[in-house]
């Protein structure tokens, strides 16, 4: 039922905004962002999964379609402009290098305000170059152009509609290959990306956090003994043994983190070995008759979950 409403959301807030004369897009947006950034505290993690795998499936289609059609409908607008007007590859670059510049103009002078805001000393115009180039284009014009009527309410067909198509793909083929292939060149060359060290510090800090709180939950629960103390003293090792990781891994000493990560490299390696294991006895287990399909596959999901976490790690 959750993950119809997630699906179902969308759409109302579009049909709703219509409805009112506002922009459906712009309602959708802010329809995904409220509770999009709240999601945790309406789900749980068995939901959160199915719904990660349902959006990534329900986009992969929706893209697919819309770029199938245009790629069915691109040759005959072609073949139509070419009767016509024989400048529109002209036209692609002026609409593509248009797009660039007003994205600039845009995203400078509010660069400046937030940074202004923030007491930044010196204007940083690395920031601005590299969110205007990030700014490739999609699937949603391809949609847009694609909703545009073939006949205009008099009857009469539209004669420009070819153009416009054929403009916004070429315009989206050209920002996501040059515009895209360029990127990670470009936030090299800027210097504002997070270094990988530094993101593994922040995330190293963030894990040993979560430690802390999950321990001083766990003092809470044994003043008030409420549960038993062999339970208690399960959870407490697995946190100190988390937070002891985290430790290592912050350590200025070169050779320990060298070391921890090797551990870590050499554990995550055995455990996949012996998940591959398991897998195999999994399947004898079902071959003989001995387990349900079931029972299977939920076993089968749950070393599959692990397989992935350490794949990710």
């Amino acid at each position: 039922l959750e993950t119809v409403i997630a699906l179902v959301t969308p759409y109302a807030a579009y049909l709703l905004a219509e409805v009112a004369h506002t922009s459906g897009v712009t309602s959708c947006v802010v329809a995904g962002g409220g509770p999009g950034g709240r999601g945790d505290r309406l789900t749980n993690a068995r939901i959160r999964l199915q719904l990660h795998a349902v959006y990534g499936t329900v986009v992969f289609l929706l893209e697919s379609v819309v770029f199938s059609l245009i790629g069915l409908a691109l040759p005959a607008e072609v073949r139509a402009l070419a009767d016509g007007d024989h400048a529109w590859p002209l036209y692609v670059l002026a609409v593509a290098g248009t797009l660039i510049a007003v994205r600039l103009l845009w995203i400078a002078p509010l660069s400046a305000v937030v940074q202004r805001k923030g007491a930044v000393g010196r204007m940083n115009w690395r920031i601005p170059v590299v969110l205007t180039w990030a700014g490739t284009r999609g699937v949603m014009p391809l949609a847009a152009a694609l909703s545009i009527p073939e006949i205009a309410q008099d009857g009469t067909p539209l004669a420009d509609r070819p153009l416009v198509l054929v403009l916004t793909t070429s315009v989206v083929v050209v920002t996501l290959v040059v515009q895209g292939f360029t990127l990670a060149p470009v936030v090299r060359r800027s210097g504002i990306a997070l270094e990988p060290a530094r993101t593994e510090r922040e995330e190293v800090e963030a894990r040993s956090h979560l430690a802390h709180a999950g321990l001083a939950r766990l003092e809470e629960l044994a003043e008030l003994e409420a549960v038993p103390d062999i339970v208690l003293d399960r959870l407490r090792r697995g946190l100190n043994a988390r937070l002891d990781d985290a430790r290592e891994r912050l350590t200025e000493q070169n050779g320990a983190v060298v070391a921890t990560e090797s551990a870590d490299l050499v554990y995550r390696q055995l455990r996949r070995d012996l998940i591959a294991v398991e897998t195999v006895e999994l399947q004898r287990l079902y071959d003989t008759h001995r387990i349900s399909d079931t029972t299977r596959r939920r076993l089968q999901r749950s070393l599959d979950l692990e397989e992935a976490r350490l794949a990710d790690a």
